[in-house]
């Protein structure tokens, strides 16, 4: 699977097991809303601090968002 489809994956299914809107999880994670979508849809290419971002505001571990 390509990085940023798996990435994108991840951080989908982590926003949605916490009930989060992808402007909710933008917001906490200090990105635009079409930013999220773009790296749920695996269009983005997160840098390793966009990683991070993200992975704190879902409240998992930044490894979490590159687990197969």
């Amino acid at each position: 699977m390509e990085i940023r489809a798996l990435v994108g994956r991840n951080v989908k299914r982590f926003r949605e097991a916490k009930g989060l809107s992808q402007e909710q999880l933008a917001f906490e994670a200090d990105l635009h809303r079409t930013y999220v979508s773009g790296v749920e849809r695996g269009v983005r290419n997160p840098t390793v601090v966009i990683i991070a971002r993200l992975a704190t505001a879902l409240g998992v571990e930044p490894s979490k968002l590159l687990e197969l």
